[in-house]
């Protein structure tokens, strides 16, 4: 049996329900990083094995009757990250980096008009964050961090992290959020600066629940 765990390979491809749709599987598009739903398509089996082996999520366009790259025109292509297969290997979860809006409207889903919520916007805080990295210094205060380096940064933590904590003892409930949110701000920066990011910490609070 299949590790529902692993990522499909090519050799998995002949194993799907391919039958159970005439050859198509519905393959719904998440982001990577904020985990948002940005799409829904239809995949055959080459239109998988070509995502697979490019490296572009790339479906079977019904109306075309062709094979068809996201972005082949407009240029928001959607770089691969994973493909899973749901239980009964009849409908497909693609994981993937947006070069741009998903949705032909121009937002980044075409099941919303809005960017990710919830927890699900700081993978998006990090992706502007890295945007910022090799700027000029003076384009902004991120990018005026991060030329600094992780001294600076760090010191700005420092100084956050005391700032939530007086927040904490001494004001109210907005005052904790808005000193929360410099602090995670500035926490993104510092690892943008030193290489990891929220999936790295989320995996090790994962390992220490699961131990």
């Amino acid at each position: 049996m299949r590790d529902r765990n692993a990522p499909l390979t090519p050799a998995d491809i002949a194993g799907l329900a391919w039958a159970k749709g005439d050859g198509l599987i519905p393959a719904v598009v998440q982001d990577s990083a904020t985990a948002q739903v940005l799409m829904l398509g239809y995949m055959n089996a080459e239109a998988l094995a070509t995502t697979l082996e490019s490296g572009f999520v790339t479906f079977f366009s019904r109306s075309k009757d062709r094979l068809w790259r996201k972005g082949e025109t407009s240029g928001n292509t959607l770089a691969l990250v994973a493909v899973r297969a749901d239980c009964d290997e009849d409908a497909l979860l693609v994981l993937a980096e947006p070069a741009g809006s998903t949705c032909h409207l121009g937002t980044l889903s075409c099941f919303s008009e809005t960017g990710p919520n919830g927890v699900g916007w700081l993978g998006l805080l990090a992706r502007i964050v890295e945007a910022r990295r090799g700027a000029p210094a003076e384009s902004s205060y991120t990018a005026r961090l991060l030329a600094e380096g992780p001294d600076r940064i760090a010191q700005k933590v420092g100084e956050e992290g005391v700032e939530v904590a007086l927040a904490a003892v001494s004001r109210d409930r907005a005052a904790c959020i808005s000193e929360t949110a410099d602090l995670v701000y500035h926490l993104t920066v510092l690892m943008e600066a030193r290489a990891f990011g929220w999936e790295d910490v989320a995996k090790v609070l994962a390992e220490r629940h699961e131990g």
